[in-house]
């Protein structure tokens, strides 16, 4: 069975912005009005993931970290990096465990969240409490009527030596043991409904097809007509609706764990549900590996989905 939530009811949810904070007041979501006053307050570490666009203006007093420096090599881009390179990319920017951290994003479309989801989860994962996501990312700080520095920021190295927790983590074993009956677990595919049936395909992908036993909720659902915007009011409720509950273990995956990190995120972070973890390598790791998958078209299927597409 899949979860399945009407385009009515996540339109009427989904109707404005909010955030909630986590215990220690900060985060998970912060409004561009919210950050400005913490520039002024906190002094939180801001790390912009954006790359190239960093040069071209970024919130005053950011970091530059590109997403490719928490991801893995471009044939399985879902793997999580050592603990020996996340403390070398963490020390360089200067991240420590007890100084807040606020992660910018574009702030384009739904896509482009999973990347400051996927950093907040390996941030999480190495150790630091006080994070946040600028809620609509750079596209919402300067649609708030804030300016873009374009002075680069060389931070001060930290000495942090990451310790990758497993409390939000499902390693490869541990999706097999959910698999084959070992464990309970729900197994979430964050991906469109065309990657789970095994009509679409990541290019990294050994062949197309969903986790057996797998039920899918798209990473989109935590987003309203503005695909910039995730509510974290709304969220609580949309779990509500989709079933999800505090007392299963919940599975996110995708193709490279980037669309499952918003779902991660959405369902840990906002939901607050107690144990919901992220798959990193997701289909890509797992078809890569020939492991069991289901929806996995035959071959004239496959060639007829190939041609299709590349139409």
């Amino acid at each position: 069975m899949n979860r399945f939530i009407a385009v009515a009811v996540a339109a009427t949810l989904l109707s404005s912005p909010g955030f909630a904070q986590n215990a220690d007041g900060f985060g998970p979501l912060v409004t561009s009005e919210e950050l400005a006053g913490l520039l002024d307050t906190t002094a939180p570490l801001v790390l912009d993931i954006r790359g190239d666009a960093y040069a071209e203006g970024h919130v005053e007093g950011a970091v530059s970290a590109p997403y490719g420096l928490f991801r893995g090599p471009a044939e399985n881009p879902g793997q999580v990096p050592s603990e020996e390179k996340l403390t070398e990319v963490l020390r360089s920017l200067g991240v420590t465990t007890d100084r807040p951290v606020v992660i910018t994003h574009q702030g384009s479309d739904e896509t482009d969240f999973g990347a400051a989801a996927r950093v907040y989860w390996t941030l999480k994962s190495s150790g630091v409490s006080n994070l946040a996501i600028l809620n609509g990312g750079v596209g919402a700080w300067k649609a708030a009527g804030n300016t873009l520095s374009t002075e680069a920021v060389e931070p001060e190295a930290s000495e942090i030596t990451v310790s990758f927790s497993d409390q939000w983590l499902a390693s490869q074993e541990d999706v097999l043991q959910v698999v084959e009956g070992e464990t309970q677990a729900t197994l979430v595919d964050a991906r469109p409904e065309s990657f789970w049936a095994g009509n679409d395909a990541h290019p990294a992908a050994a062949r197309p097809g969903t986790l057996p036993q797998s039920e899918y909720f798209t990473h989109s659902n935590w987003f309203s007509d503005d695909p910039t915007l995730i509510n974290a009011e709304a969220a609580r409720a949309l779990a509500e609706e989709g079933g999800f509950a505090s007392d299963e273990t919940l599975i996110s995956f995708c193709n490279t764990g980037h669309w499952a990190a918003t779902n991660w995120f959405a369902l840990s972070e906002l939901a607050q549900l107690d144990d919901v973890k992220l798959y990193p390598e997701s289909m890509v790791g797992w078809s890569q590996a020939g492991l069991p998958m289901d929806n996995t078209p035959g071959v004239f299927r496959n060639l007829l989905n190939q041609i299709t597409g590349a139409l």
